[in-house]
């Protein structure tokens, strides 16, 4: 579900200080983004934020970067981050799909997909964000021991995500299609604002954690 066009909303963003601005040009030096040098965890499709800010809340020994592709739900999360900011959270409006072009090898420490658009007709599988295509663009800047977590209650999509791995080179380190009642893999769960709704009117949550096979 998107938030209806806000107007200003791409003008607001243009001159918060929390959105990294030509992110292209920070490729490979993203620490200098951060007061502190640490691993970056990577969310892709944040939404409004809530998932991310209370990660690097939680965790001051890593920096979060959250790329949102729509403006008016990037303001969303802008306008808690002027509420509490963090110093080490940013954001960046773009579309994933270039995300190779803004970081390189090994750069990030760990990707979160959370809720992502299921993209539903067969001829759009590619832009799903768990599809093989993305997870060679994960490949490519995720550090070698890095590991991806996804977490959606459509099982379409968890079904299309899973398949997706065979042949791949990735493989599955934990695996849930009931989220809130697997007491291990539940152990420091963020809900977002879809899982607390989609959980509510008891819609199973599914969660895989993958990470690249070792090599032969």
């Amino acid at each position: 579900m998107r938030l209806r066009n806000i107007t200003g909303s791409r003008e607001m963003i243009a001159e918060n200080e929390y959105v990294i601005h030509a992110p292209e040009k920070k490729k490979g030096e993203w620490q200098s983004v951060f007061q502190a040098s640490a691993p970056i965890r990577l969310e892709i499709g944040m939404g409004k934020g809530r998932f991310l800010m209370a990660q690097a809340a939680l965790h001051p020994e890593y920096n979060y970067l959250g790329i949102e592709k729509y403006s008016s739900v990037l303001l969303r999360a802008l306008q808690k981050m002027e509420e509490k900011p963090l110093e080490n959270l940013r954001f960046i409006r773009m579309d994933a799909e270039y995300i190779t072009d803004v970081f390189v090898e090994g750069e990030i420490d760990r990707i979160y997909l959370n809720f992502s658009d299921p993209w539903p007709k067969d001829r759009h599988a590619k832009r799903r964000l768990p599809s093989r295509q993305f997870l060679e663009r994960y490949d490519a800047i995720l550090k070698k021991d890095g590991i991806i977590e996804f977490k959606t209650d459509n099982r379409g999509l968890f079904d299309f995500a899973v398949e997706e791995i065979a042949g791949s080179g990735w493989k599955i380190d934990a695996l849930t299609y009931d989220l809130h009642h697997d007491p291990q893999m539940l152990e420091g769960n963020i809900m977002t604002e879809y899982e607390e709704r989609f959980s509510a009117q008891g819609n199973p949550i599914c969660k895989y954690i993958i990470s690249r096979k070792s090599a032969p």
